[in-house]
């Protein structure tokens, strides 16, 4: 089989990547999956815009979940290894920013290309994930949770549409509570910390602990609040066509 028709039949692209160009690989945040990034453009500057379908999520619910944060970066390294040899970045946003990271380091640890930015928005630093709100809150508090998101995107949430997001939402925070990484850990690319001026959870300071992970760390903060990044709003393909 060749490379083309492999990344073709992937299932971690929802549509194949096109060959000869630089790339930004998106990862969705807890709870979601690749169409997290359905109302982005096709590009952004020159870069295409390539979602990540995780495994126990919309077209790819039956496959088995990830279970932890480094099991995921280790089968993302392999998927993403034939697509490496265009110059490419890596946006995480929430708790998605945390396999983004490990993604690089796992990457690093092969020997193979890793990116020529790491964009983090709207998430703590590694070593202080544990002290995400999300992971105090039990069933209950996760329904709830997902109930206010989905009214936020305009969408009034049905019982049966509930228990589907809890069957996807419930898996992803448990392999978030198990993640831990005590100290940062250096990666060799700059990072690009992105902060949502109107975001309730996660503070600008509670940012600055990226700091400690590369030697150039910059931190934007761009208008709206924690989800607006799924409207790709211009503020923001602009920080990342002018960053990348």
């Amino acid at each position: 089989m060749t490379q083309a028709s492999t990344l073709a039949t992937s299932p971690w692209f929802v549509r194949p990547p096109t060959p000869g160009v630089p790339r930004m690989f998106c990862f969705p945040f807890s709870g979601s999956g690749a169409s997290a990034f359905s109302a982005w453009p096709a590009t952004v500057g020159d870069a295409e815009v390539v979602p990540l379908q995780f495994p126990g999520r919309e077209n790819r619910l039956a496959h088995p979940h990830y279970g932890t944060y480094e099991d995921l970066a280790a089968s993302l390294a392999e998927a993403l290894a034939p697509l490496l040899d265009e110059p490419f970045a890596f946006f995480g946003h929430c708790a998605g920013a945390l396999p983004a990271y490990e993604t690089v380091l796992r990457l690093a640890a092969l020997g193979l290309p890793t990116p020529e930015r790491l964009f983090v928005s709207g998430q703590p630093a590694p070593h202080e994930a544990a002290g995400d709100r999300m992971l105090t809150l039990g069933e209950d508090g996760l329904r709830a949770e997902l109930a206010a998101f989905l009214r936020g995107r305009g969408i009034e949430p049905r019982p049966d549409m509930i228990d589907m997001g809890m069957f996807v939402l419930a898996r992803d925070h448990a392999a978030a509570a198990a993640y831990r990484r005590t100290e940062p850990a250096a990666i060799d690319c700059p990072v690009v910390v992105l902060h949502w001026s109107e975001d309730p959870d996660v503070s600008l300071e509670q940012l600055q602990g990226w700091r400690r992970y590369a030697d150039s760390v910059e931190i934007h903060v761009v208008p709206g609040g924690h989800y607006d990044f799924m409207d790709a709003p211009a503020d923001l393909l602009a920080t990342l066509a002018r960053e990348r």
